[in-house]
């Protein structure tokens, strides 16, 4: 599968042809380094490891060192694998963002906003208890959630208030607008899991074919 890691830096707009403001999220995906290469006779899969985002000597453990250096490569902070990689690279080489181009569709992938404890109108949507008509203290609550004598629990995976967000998501059939080759930028329309510096991954869509195969 075709990928690579990335940093969101945030949101903007770009212009497309017909002067239509498009709204992009602006990804720094580049250059990944090529840690490791496994194949099918030495490791029983064909894989591709790749690292992104510079990170100080100190803050590494010695045996992730010693795994970096066979590859020649510097510290990295974020380590990858890719099943089927289908670019033919070894140990040390560098993966640029134009292994996309525009008009490609992408599924990103990143851990969403944490927002702590929240309750069931904010975590799940539900309406409240009325606001008029005598009602007190039920105006964000969820109601009833038992099954009177019979059964007489509560049913299992029943919404109810929790921890919301700070969860694995993946956005899906995301097209990339612009390249940017020099900063190493890929523009993506629309929003991806994720606040503004965390660390996301960019994939090639596995439900949606390359923009040339479609025309």
């Amino acid at each position: 599968m075709l990928g690579l890691i990335g940093k969101k830096l945030g949101q903007t707009r770009v212009y497309d042809a017909k002067g239509t403001a498009v709204p992009v999220t602006v990804v720094h995906a580049g250059p990944n380094i090529v840690v490791q290469k496994k194949t099918v006779d030495s490791d029983g899969y064909a894989a591709v490891q790749l690292g992104f985002g510079p990170q100080k000597d100190h803050r590494i453990s010695k045996p992730l060192a010693g795994h970096l250096a066979k590859a020649k490569a510097p510290s990295l902070r974020k380590l990858l694998e890719f099943r089927d990689f289908p670019l033919n690279v070894n140990p040390g080489d560098k993966v640029s963002v134009t292994v996309f181009a525009e008009g490609d569709y992408v599924d990103a992938i990143g851990v969403t906003k944490g927002r702590g404890f929240e309750g069931v109108v904010k975590r799940h949507g539900f309406r409240g208890g009325d606001i008029t008509h005598g009602a007190k203290g039920w105006h964000r609550r969820s109601g009833a959630i038992g099954q009177r004598l019979f059964p007489g629990t509560v049913m299992r995976g029943m919404r109810m208030p929790g921890h919301m967000g700070q969860v694995r998501r993946t956005t899906q059939n995301l097209q990339v607008v612009k390249v940017l080759e020099e900063d190493q930028l890929l523009l993506i329309k629309g929003a991806i899991p994720g606040a503004n510096g965390d660390y996301v991954v960019i994939r090639a869509a596995k439900k949606r074919k390359k923009a040339e195969a479609k025309k």
